[in-house]
């Protein structure tokens, strides 16, 4: 699965005008996006049930699986997506 310049903007946009101050693409596709199956997004900023509204939204304009984690509350995990992941806000 490829993601071009302009899905990746989209991206970015829906995540802002959902009120992400954070958002940071983890998992596999930074390391093999040929052979990824899905998105990996972890943000913050975007409260409640939201977060899950965002995944779906994406989902369904992109038409490729999201997976959408929360950076809140810090654990071992979200420490480990920080670290390796990529900043994308």
């Amino acid at each position: 699965m490829k993601i071009n310049q302009n899905q990746m903007n989209r991206i970015i946009e829906m995540a802002k005008n959902y009120g992400a101050n954070r958002l940071i693409l983890f998992g596999s596709y930074l390391t093999n996006p040929d052979k990824a199956r899905d998105l990996d997004l972890a943000c913050d900023g975007i409260k409640g049930w939201k977060i899950y509204e965002f995944g779906g939204c994406l989902e369904n304009e992109l038409r490729i699986q999201i997976d959408v984690v929360p950076l809140t509350p810090k654990n071992h995990f979200t420490r480990l997506i920080e670290q390796r992941g990529k900043v994308l806000i």
